[in-house]
């Protein structure tokens, strides 16, 4: 499930690079899946599924072994998710993989983490198979910076935290791992980039990789919380969480983990790697 995300797709390509017969489930099953072309020699079945959909999910469940099931962050995403696993267990999925979020705790400070808590305890609570990812921040985000690169400015309330930036691409390798080799299943996963990053050096780098000077303007959670609000846009449950997932870099400090080059054999993509890759993106 999510094929068409982030993560859910980087997963889509890293499957299909190892061969392995994939079911791609999305709300719009007319539209092109990203990325595939009609090169790639192994087909990809796609079918239509919508957590909203009870019955959808059954048919699309249907003689799958095995799930990945990443949603988007919502204020709805506990009813979904264990609403997934449930039909999930009853349709005899032998293994399921859910993206989770850091600090998926009962009291945690971000809301968001503690409706993922109440999830994975719900899987438990199945006594399906199962395996927890636990990424930190994607390096895709960063790509939403571009607007105020290009206005000389990073802005956040972060101060000089820092954060572990992880690629969704090996988050997509990582889960392509515990699908495809039962030896990794069972255990919960954190998810990280090679370094932890702050805001300050985040914007030294797009300084040089712009060319033009960009400087991290810091906020109280408050005025971040109004800007994402009233000038980015989004909606305040949205605009919420990434203002506490930025205070939680403060609360709790990130530290790189080595899972990734453990479970690969390769290391992470790095964030220089990332950027330079879209340079032309923060170039504008």
């Amino acid at each position: 499930m999510g094929a068409t995300g982030t993560t859910g797709n980087a997963l889509l390509h890293s499957l299909l690079a190892l061969g392995e017969p994939v079911r791609a489930l999305t709300r719009t099953p007319e539209q092109p899946l990203p990325g595939l072309t009609g090169a790639h020699r192994f087909p990809v079945e796609v079918q239509y599924a919508d957590a909203t959909d009870p019955d959808s999910l059954r048919t699309a469940f249907k003689g799958a072994s095995r799930l990945f099931l990443a949603m988007a962050n919502s204020p709805a995403q506990v009813e979904l998710e264990t609403r997934v696993i449930d039909i999930a267990a009853d349709a005899g999925i032998g293994h399921l993989v859910k993206v989770s979020a850091p600090a998926a705790e009962p009291d945690s400070p971000v809301a968001i983490s503690r409706g993922h808590h109440a999830i994975e305890e719900h899987l438990r609570a199945t006594g399906l198979t199962h395996t927890v990812l636990r990424p930190y921040a994607f390096m895709q985000n960063l790509l939403r910076l571009a607007p105020g690169v290009a206005q000389g400015v990073v802005l956040g309330t972060m101060g000089d935290a820092s954060c572990t930036y992880v690629d969704s691409r090996d988050i997509g390798d990582v889960a392509a791992a515990v699908l495809t080799r039962p030896g990794l299943a069972g255990r919960t996963y954190t998810l990280t980039g090679p370094e932890a990053v702050s805001h300050p050096e985040l914007a030294a780098r797009l300084t040089v990789l712009t060319g033009r000077e960009v400087r991290y303007v810091h906020l109280t959670p408050e005025e971040l919380r109004d800007h994402l609000v009233h000038r980015v846009r989004m909606p305040g449950w949205l605009a919420e969480h990434v203002t506490e997932i930025e205070q939680l870099a403060i609360a709790r400090p990130d530290t790189p983990t080595t899972t990734v080059a453990d479970l690969l054999g390769r290391p992470p993509r790095t964030l220089d790697a990332f950027l330079q890759e879209h340079r032309n993106h923060y170039r504008g």
